[in-house]
């Protein structure tokens, strides 16, 4: 029983043992066939349990394997259809990745041709930012230049607008002395020549109101406006007369306004610009009233201008007469003087001939009878007889004098430190003491005294003065003022033309001693 057991058990771990082999094989098959190289192992696999052994199971386990070989064949076969279709499509697929590719290289090397474009870019870049900031610079370099320029500018423009109006002031100056008219010509000298002839100034003031009375009618009027359209206001003829009226008076108002402004400013320096100005206002008040269809007639202008010219005149022959009233008042003054002088002179004259006729007298009462008395007595009788007769011509000269009126001095002086050298005035004076009257010239109206160089005593002072003035018209300082009598001349000039008009000797004295003048330049430059 026990050794059946055994059998029993023997056998069954001999299956044990070839199912396990069973196994064993089945797993190592099952893992190569994984592998090409697995048919061979297999052959031999299934060659060595043949030969070892025949049982059933070895059998079962080659069918086994046969028929797994049979699948791993059809596997295979499979397999290879399988790989063969999908090395195609991974052909394909490797075709198109590498078109793909040949694009992305296109696009990646046109995008490094791009990024190298983009470098350059940026360096040029660079260099344009750097241009740019130096152009910035410069820019506000010469922007500041420019507002430094603008404010010249702006300085500069009220230069010029100030030049602008020293021209048209220079302008209207050149305008006062037109060149080409003998009248102006003679204005700028100071020569105007009279348009008027009237003897005193009462006629051109009479003048004048005719004038202006005149210049009434016409505005009261209207003679002396055009009026070329008839106005109507709201369908009314009247109310569009009244308007006319209205513009008519405001046209009159304003150009008599400026007339009058122009007239009452005339002088000497300004007379031909003046007549220009009335002009200019009459063309200018013309244009602003043109849209009215009013104007104002020449007759008006000339008329204007006529009172211009006779306003002139009559300032002028104002202060003529102001200036004779002022010369007779002071030939009255210095006859007056004279006067005061001579009889001055005579009151002393006759005291002197008392005393001497007293002392005469008392002389020779009293002439002792002593022959060596007596001789001094009488040469003192003769001495005061010759005094007496002396007096008596002195009173003689004196009574000429006085009964002379053409007689007196004419006197040569003058004045360096006031009117410079070789400016010699040539006056006249009936004073007894010529040097009264020089004195007086070197008052508080001249910085210096006068130097004399000669005093000239004629029975026709007037007449020498008068050569000496007419002998040297030309010369004169001032040209149109006669009674300033100061000349341009040298004192040898002087003597000349006094040898030729009267027939004593003269003393001059050549060098003028201008003692306080030339005190003061002396004290200026130390």
């Amino acid at each position: 029983m026990s050794k059946q057991k055994k059998e029993i058990k023997s056998i069954n771990n001999d299956n044990s043992d070839k199912g396990g082999c069973g196994i064993g094989c089945l797993g190592i098959l099952f893992f190569l066939l994984s592998s090409r190289i697995s048919v061979f192992l297999l052959a031999f696999l299934l060659y060595s349990s043949a030969y070892r052994q025949d049982n059933a199971f070895s059998i079962g386990v080659l069918i086994a394997i046969g028929i797994l070989l049979v699948i791993q064949f059809a596997i295979n076969s499979s397999s290879k259809e399988i790989e063969q279709a999908n090395a195609n499509k991974l052909k394909e697929e490797l075709d198109e990745l590498n078109s793909e590719i040949e694009v992305k290289k296109e696009v990646i090397e046109k995008i490094n041709n791009d990024i190298n474009n983009i470098d350059g870019i940026d360096s040029e870049k660079e260099k344009i930012v750097v241009e740019y900031c130096n152009k910035k610079k410069e820019y506000d370099s010469l922007l500041s230049e420019l507002e430094s320029l603008k404010d010249d500018l702006s300085v500069a423009n009220e230069k010029i607008e100030k030049i602008k109006e020293m021209k048209k002031e220079i302008k209207s100056l050149k305008d006062e002395l037109i060149e080409t008219n003998d009248i102006v010509l003679l204005q700028s000298f100071g020569l105007y020549e009279p348009k008027y002839d009237f003897e005193n100034s009462e006629q051109y003031m009479e003048r004048l109101k005719e004038i202006r009375d005149d210049q009434k009618e016409m505005v009261k009027n209207n003679s002396g406006v055009n009026i070329d359209t008839q106005w109507s206001v709201d369908g009314s003829v009247k109310k569009g007369q009244a308007l006319t009226n209205k513009n008519v008076k405001s046209l009159f108002r304003l150009f008599n306004a400026e007339c009058d402004n122009v007239i009452n400013k005339v002088t000497y320096r300004n007379l031909e610009a003046s007549e220009k100005r009335i002009r200019k206002s009459f063309e200018q008040d013309n244009k602003l009233y043109e849209a009215f269809n009013i104007s104002l007639r020449e007759d008006y202008l000339d008329s204007k201008i006529d009172e211009l010219y006779l306003y002139f005149e009559y300032l002028q022959k104002k202060q003529e007469e102001k200036e004779e009233q002022a010369a007779l008042r002071e030939q009255m003054r210095e006859e007056a003087k004279v006067q005061k002088e001579i009889e001055k002179e005579k009151k002393k004259i006759e005291k002197e001939k008392i005393h001497f006729n007293t002392e005469l007298d008392r002389l020779k009462e009293n002439i002792p009878s002593e022959n060596e008395e007596k001789s001094i007595w009488e040469a003192k009788i003769a001495e005061l007889e010759a005094k007496i007769k002396e007096l008596q011509e002195v009173e003689e000269d004196v009574l000429n004098k006085e009964k002379n009126t053409r007689a007196g001095y004419v006197y040569i002086i003058s004045n360096i430190g006031s009117f410079g050298e070789n400016i010699y005035k040539i006056g006249l004076t009936r004073r007894l003491d010529p040097m009264e009257r020089v004195n007086e010239l070197g008052d508080a109206s001249v910085p210096f005294k006068f130097d004399v160089h000669a005093t000239i005593f004629s029975e026709d002072a007037p007449a020498l003065e008068n050569a000496l003035h007419k002998a040297f018209e030309d010369r004169r300082v001032n040209k149109v003022n006669n009674r300033k009598e100061f000349f341009n001349v040298t004192l040898d000039e002087i003597k000349e033309v006094v040898e030729k008009n009267f027939d004593k000797t003269v003393e001059y004295t050549k060098y003028a001693e201008a003692m306080e003048y030339r005190q003061s330049l002396k004290l200026a430059n130390n």
